[in-house]
């Protein structure tokens, strides 16, 4: 039997913490919280599959607060039911420099905080990545006697995440893959920052869901045993996503604001707050009812049993299953297995986007948990490699088709790596990486390992124009923290690059592949496959120290060696850096070794300038500050002066 005189108590409590953690921040959002306080008491208290004691579980479910500026809500849940990492303290530092309760979630700093949320729909988007990697994993490791992969993922939303339009592809491609373990509660209070939703959105949001192919339920917000109801009906229905709609009254305890856009977005106010406190009959500040903090104890024990049997019957799978178990230890020891990469031969003629795929091709068949596709570009990303297509018949694919959804595919590719137990890469062109540059800075903000390739990477792709052509997109991805850009400059480079890919682990890369063909260039530094992990290293020496130094990246190091050839009169160095970021991380030694001081330095980049100014002067800088051009890849080159021949003059200015 539930008990909701226990669970009332805990949703009082929830408003209580909410209320004054936001009044002492004088910062904050207590509609939402306020809103749903009894849909979190019965989530954490009788629905999910959890145990604080272990925020790593692998079976636990997975709940992600898409409308993540209602943090005070998971705060308060994290708190009461016992995860170790948040304290009263913590709450009563909400928002400030420092602080546990940071003013939007944030992965990593608090357990049970599932992924870094605020900007709103990648919640929802996210949380179907950790649905597909459950799906995934199941299929690979669960028998017909032992389900050791078996649990839920949800979702919180509200009004402003289904607006965005991440929300649409998500939930088009996740009723289409008839995820049927996601299971959304939609907080429908019909406010948003404005005002009420009429100012913008009046669409019928159930016919909406029905359309993508998902289970559309509706309750009350403060009915627990409807709640209830709705959840096991949800989880009955196998072959589709359900989406919950609670009706709900944003800020609700609060005489004076509730219902209104006033308590969306910032504290109550003195005033409000005594009225609050009084009309729900909270005695004093920070108040934690003894009933709820009874209730979360007794838990607590029964959440344990739950993990330690979960736990006894992994052990009895491994014993029956030691293959199994060997390959889940690999798949969630974050390592990367060594595979017989490609070989290429000097004066091959070869798109890095094909050597790539050669690479990926062996570093798959090394690494089975290693997932991923494309957005509708399969091909020319040239991303495809042996293995099942996952879809809702075949959960043991490993190549997805995200269809023409940049934004979620990236999403997902998160969702996968939150989940645990798989690695993730996506691609699409480079250009269209605008399209799912929000994710991409979630990946960097959450230190995710997701591979990001994309391909089409210049001017160089010819013919398409400049709407298909990146210009600003290279200095664009390096300013970003923790990403890190790798842009090889042949066929031999790319397969080295995807292995440097496989082997970071503390955040995202991406893999700046071309579509024209490369010529395989000879290497002067023998041991260059271990110096490039310093992000560049001497393709061509020419002397100990050199009249000028080069400095390329990608398709442009060719151009690079053919204008060096043609400059007789002078000692010019060539380099390739593959990842500037990378280079310029290194000490002052490594640096000098490959980029002496005192000696003139050009670059060359089939892009803007940005950043390159700390290697070279403005007038040594080979680049392209405007958009490009359609035509064939040589005759844009030549037109826009990215050639070994305008290098040439440039070297000889």
């Amino acid at each position: 039997m539930m008990n909701t005189k226990a669970l009332e108590k805990v949703a009082l409590t929830i408003r209580a913490l909410s209320i004054d953690a936001i009044q002492k921040a004088n910062s904050g959002h207590p509609g939402l919280p306020m809103g749903a306080a009894e849909l979190g008491a019965i989530l954490y208290g009788e629905l999910l599959r959890h145990d604080p004691a272990d925020p790593e579980w692998p079976d636990r479910d997975r709940f992600v607060l898409s409308a993540g500026h209602g943090s005070m809500f998971l705060y308060s849940l994290l708190f009461l039911s016992g995860y170790k990492d948040l304290t009263l303290e913590d709450l009563k530092t909400f928002r400030q420099v420092g602080s546990r309760a940071a003013g939007h979630p944030e992965y990593g700093r608090v357990g049970g905080i599932e992924m870094t949320t605020g900007p709103l729909g990648q919640g929802i988007a996210t949380s179907a990545g950790m649905a597909i990697a459950e799906t995934m994993l199941a299929a690979r490791f669960n028998t017909a006697t032992w389900k050791i992969v078996d649990h839920y993922t949800y979702a919180f939303v509200g009004d402003g995440c289904l607006e965005e339009g991440v929300s649409s592809e998500i939930s088009s491609l996740a009723g289409h893959l008839k995820l049927g373990k996601l299971i959304v509660f939609y907080d429908s209070n019909k406010i948003t920052i404005d005002g009420s939703t009429e100012l913008s959105f009046t669409e019928d949001t159930a016919k909406r869901y029905e359309a993508y192919g998902w289970q559309v339920l509706r309750g009350s917000m403060y009915d627990f045993e409807e709640i209830a109801r709705l959840t096991k009906e949800a989880k009955a229905e196998t072959t589709k996503p359900s989406i919950i709609i609670l009706q709900s009254i944003i800020g609700k305890g609060s005489p004076h604001k509730q219902n209104t856009a006033d308590i969306h977005g910032a504290p109550l106010g003195a005033e409000e707050v005594a009225a609050t406190r009084a009309e729900l009959g909270i005695p004093g500040d920070f108040y934690v009812a003894p009933e709820a903090a009874d209730y979360f104890t007794a838990k607590q024990v029964e959440w344990k049993q739950t993990r330690e049997a979960w736990i006894a019957e992994f052990e009895q799978w491994s014993k029956e299953n030691p293959s199994k178990r060997a390959e889940w230890d690999f798949f969630y020891g974050k390592t990367c297995a060594p595979a017989a990469l490609p070989t290429f031969t000097v004066g091959d003629k070869i798109a890095t986007r094909s050597a790539g795929n050669k690479a990926l091709g062996a570093i798959a068949v090394a690494n089975a948990n290693l997932v991923g596709g494309s957005a509708d570009l399969k091909g020319p990303n040239a991303v495809g490699f042996k293995a099942p297509v996952y879809n809702a018949d075949e959960r043991g694919g490993r190549y997805l088709h995200f269809g023409i959804r940049e934004f979620a595919m990236a999403a997902i590719s998160n969702g996968i790596l939150l989940h645990g137990g798989l690695r993730a890469f996506c691609s699409t062109f480079m250009v269209f990486s605008d399209y799912l540059r929000p994710a991409l800075r979630l990946s960097a903000l959450m230190k995710l390992p997701v591979i990001y390739v994309f391909t089409h990477d210049s001017i160089f792709v010819g013919e398409d124009g400049p709407t298909h052509q990146p210009v600003e997109h290279l200095a664009s991805f390096r300013i970003i923290p923790g990403m890190r850009v790798l842009r090889p400059a042949d066929a031999e480079e790319a397969a080295e690059a995807w292995v440097m890919a496989m082997e970071r682990l503390e955040g995202p890369t991406i893999l700046a592949l071309s579509r024209q063909n490369i010529t395989v260039f000879a290497k002067e530094d023998p041991d260059w496959r271990h110096t490039i992990r310093t992000g560049a290293y001497i393709v061509k020496k020419a002397a100990e120290k050199p009249d000028v130094i080069v400095i390329a990246t990608g398709s442009e190091v060719g151009i690079a060696l053919e204008a060096a050839n043609k400059t007789a009169d002078k000692r010019v160095r060539v380099v390739s850096m593959i990842s500037r970021e990378l280079f310029e991380a290194q000490p002052n030694a490594i640096q000098e070794m490959i980029v002496p001081k005192g000696v003139r330095v050009v670059t060359c980049e089939a892009g803007v300038k940005t950043g390159w100014e700390r290697w070279a002067k403005p007038e040594d800088i080979l680049s392209l500050d405007r958009f490009g051009e359609s035509g064939p890849a040589a005759k844009v080159g030549e037109y826009l002066n990215i050639s070994a021949d305008a290098l040439v003059k440039l070297i000889n200015r």
